[in-house]
């Protein structure tokens, strides 16, 4: 696996790059042998501490990004690794127990009930309304998945994203799924 360190205004030492390669290899050998790289950045947080940001990528169209800040370059990099860990262990646990130890290639496509719909509940009392015309901070470029929902609400795990779009891979429309502010999934699919 390929791993490459860089350090955003903050030297990254050999201990560091050490330490950094240790713990990666460590996940890949216990979750997923066949990943194909990570980069690990660290950089200068508020308050005398660091930001560490972890992109992996496990396979072609998976990608997996942990984040933490902390007072020690180690301890911020080893909570963003906590992180990918953590979002390997549902990957492996959901394909275990969706296909009983199946590859992705192999995953049969998930039934989704005719019935399946879309509801907007009324927002609450307390909230804030948004400014008419927020900033548009970053724009990119992405390939949209084929996937069931569920393969779909997945992928949007592993990014650790807030909304994911994709091409239905039972209708082939486009849908979106998105984490709710109460922590559910919620998603998009059009009109036929």
């Amino acid at each position: 696996m390929d791993i490459r360190v860089a350090g955003h205004q903050v030297e990254t030492g050999q201990a560091f790059r050490v330490h950094v390669d240790e713990r990666m290899q460590t996940i890949r050998e216990t979750y997923f042998k066949r990943s194909i790289g990570a980069t690990v950045t660290l950089s200068p947080g508020p308050h005398d501490s660091f930001q560490c940001d972890i992109v992996m990528h496990v396979m072609q169209g998976v990608v997996l990004k942990g984040s933490n800040r902390a007072a020690l370059a180690n301890t911020a990099f080893d909570g963003a690794a906590d992180k990918i860990e953590k979002q390997l262990r549902r990957y492996m646990r959901r394909l275990k127990d969706k296909t009983g130890g199946l590859s992705l290639a192999e995953l049969p496509l998930a039934d989704v009930p005719d019935n399946a719909e879309y509801r907007i509940f009324e927002a609450a009392a307390d909230e804030v309304e948004a400014p008419d015309a927020p900033l548009t901070i970053a724009e990119t470029r992405v390939d949209i998945p084929d996937a069931s929902v569920s393969d779909a609400v997945m992928m949007l795990d592993l990014r650790n994203t807030t909304a994911l779009l994709f091409k239905n891979s039972r209708t082939g429309d486009l849908n979106m799924v998105y984490r709710r502010e109460d922590g559910n999934i919620g998603w998009v699919e059009p009109r036929s």
